[in-house]
């Protein structure tokens, strides 16, 4: 399967980096863009149809690569694909309230948990609780790809931020399935960073081109897929992979998006509005206004990722419960940090050219929100 997985990486890559500008080219020819607007950081349209190649490009790996036969629940993943596609592209297009964006993810989360398997039956000992009943089970399975979906859309508002944090989790759980022989979720885990790697070559500031709806919803679904199939693999039999915390592991994979958009809702919720409504209380929100540039917030922000995995990592022998709670301390630290810092004059500083692309508050940070978004046509 080695031949078949690094097949998968380089179709994944070369079809994105080679399709990527044909798309940025389509859209200026028919006049498809983000407009900048009052709550955009970016100043001039930028096309937003990135998430496009990473649909294609992973549904072809996986079609030539992954034989179906092995991994039967893949071809529901590759179902709730296409729908989630469909629900991001005309997002995108046209702009969607946040119950229909709600309802179209509801129907992905039960082609996934019904009729694909993928349920999260234990708590794994997080505050005592082991095996759920199967209500809760259900109830909690669509809760965690709803809540993953959503939180890579919401965390996509800076330059590579999204992207960036991805990679992370897919390397990690790519790299694992590997070594523990689940090939067609290494596969999909692997085929789907090179996509994203190859389109932040075109979205690092200045960016050239956005990834939308259409990108975020889609890593977000393929990260709650891999996340609940890692949860329910048994890693035991490689010994020198020493993982025993799935749970707690999965999750801190993705923690950086994950317990933002558990903060800003919970913010929303306090003050009386919407958990949908959008506003500016992102993480990269208040590092953009603390002065630092887009590309610095993404850096800080996947290094945060990064050390919140190896905390996790290494903590495993003392349980769920203390990864968790030390995670979340670890969080509210960089917090006090965020709110801390100030670099003068930066933010005031920034080229146009460094603007230029560099933040969607609307469609990728406004439109961070389910409840908002959609790509404004712009006619020549």
């Amino acid at each position: 399967m080695f031949i078949q997985m690094i097949s998968a990486v380089i179709l994944s890559f070369l079809l994105s980096f080679f399709a990527i500008p044909a798309l940025i080219k389509i859209a200026h020819e028919k006049g498809v863009f983000d407009i900048p607007a009052k709550r955009k950081l970016h100043f001039a349209p930028i096309p937003s149809f990135g998430g496009i190649v990473f649909f294609a490009s992973v549904i072809l790996s996986i079609c030539m690569f992954v034989p179906f036969g092995s991994d039967q629940e893949m071809q529901y993943y590759v179902a709730a694909a296409v729908l989630i596609f469909f629900i991001g592209l005309k997002d995108d297009i046209i702009a969607i309230s946040a119950w229909k964006k709600l309802v179209g993810q509801l129907f992905a989360a039960f082609i996934l948990v019904y009729m694909g398997g993928f349920q999260i039956n234990s708590l794994y000992g997080f505050l005592g609780i082991q095996q759920l009943d199967p209500i809760m089970t259900t109830l909690f399975s669509f809760l965690t790809i709803l809540v993953i979906i959503n939180a890579f859309n919401l965390i996509d508002g800076v330059n590579g931020l999204a992207g960036g944090l991805s990679i992370i989790a897919l390397l990690f759980f790519g790299t694992l399935f590997y070594k523990n022989g689940n090939y067609g979720y290494s596969i999909l885990a692997f085929s789907t960073a090179a996509s994203v790697i190859a389109f932040l070559f075109y979205n690092v500031t200045p960016a050239k081109i956005f990834m939308g709806d259409t990108g975020s919803l889609f890593i977000g679904l393929t990260n709650s897929v891999l996340i609940i199939k890692f949860i329910n693999t048994d890693f035991s039999s490689v010994s020198d992979l020493r993982i025993s915390e799935n749970a707690a592991l999965g999750f801190a994979a993705i923690f950086v998006p994950l317990v933002d958009t558990l903060r800003v809702f919970a913010i929303r919720l306090t003050n009386g509005k919407s958990p949908f409504d959008p506003d500016t209380n992102h993480i990269h929100h208040l590092l953009l206004s603390k002065g630092l540039t887009h590309n610095k917030v993404t850096l800080l922000l996947t290094s945060k990722a990064v050390i919140s995995l190896l905390i996790a990592y290494f903590l495993q022998p003392f349980g769920i419960n203390v990864i968790l709670l030390s995670l979340v301390s670890f969080a509210g630290l960089f917090l006090i940090y965020a709110r801390a810092i100030h670099v003068p004059l930066i933010i005031d500083s920034i080229s146009k050219k460094d603007k230029v692309g560099s933040v969607k508050t609307s469609q990728q940070s406004n439109k961070e929100e389910p409840s908002l978004g959609g790509t404004v046509i712009f006619k020549n």
